[in-house]
C-alpha cells in the first residue's frame, strides 16, 4: 500500500488547477525506514552506515498503479540497518522532499555486510 505525501498532494492541487506550475522532479529515489514515514515525512529514514538513497524508475502506469521496472540495489550495509519495513519515494537523492511512502509486503533485518535488493516490478505505488 501506497500514499501522496502532503507535500505532494499540495503539488498535485496546485498543478491541475492551475493556481502554480511544477514540473516533475528529473529522478526519483528510493529511501528506506524501520517505521511508517507517514503523509508529513514525520518517520525517520535510515542514516548511516553506508546506507544513501538510490534512484528508481517506473513503467508506465495502467489500472490505477505504477510499478519499478529495474533492480533497486543499496551498498553493503556497514553495520545494522534495523528491520526495514517501509519505504519512501524522494525528489532527491538527499534532503529533498517526500513524494510517497508505503510499507513493503515483507520486511527484512540488515545486518553487516548485508545487501538489501528491491526486485523490479516488486515496488508498486496505486492511485486510489
Amino acid at each position: 500500500m501506497s500514499a501522496m505525501s502532503d507535500y505532494l498532494e499540495l503539488k498535485f492541487l496546485d498543478h491541475f488547477t492551475g493556481t502554480a506550475s511544477t514540473s516533475a522532479p528529473s529522478a526519483v529515489y528510493l529511501g528506506l525506514s524501520t517505521g511508517s514515514l507517514g503523509d508529513d515525512n514525520g518517520g525517520t529514514e535510515l542514516s548511516g552506515n553506508n546506507y544513501t538513497r538510490k534512484a528508481i524508475t517506473f513503467a508506465t502506469a495502467s489500472g490505477g498503479a505504477i510499478a519499478s521496472n529495474a533492480n533497486v540495489e543499496f551498498n553493503s550495509a556497514t553495520g545494522s540497518w534495523g528491520t526495514i519495513s517501509h519505504f519512501g519515494i524522494y525528489d532527491a537523492s538527499s534532503s529533498g522532499n517526500l513524494l510517497f511512502h508505503g510499507a513493503f509486503s515483507a520486511s527484512k533485518a540488515i545486518a553487516s555486510g548485508d545487501i538489501l535488493k528491491v526486485a523490479s516490478g516488486s515496488l508498486t505505488i496505486s492511485a486510489t
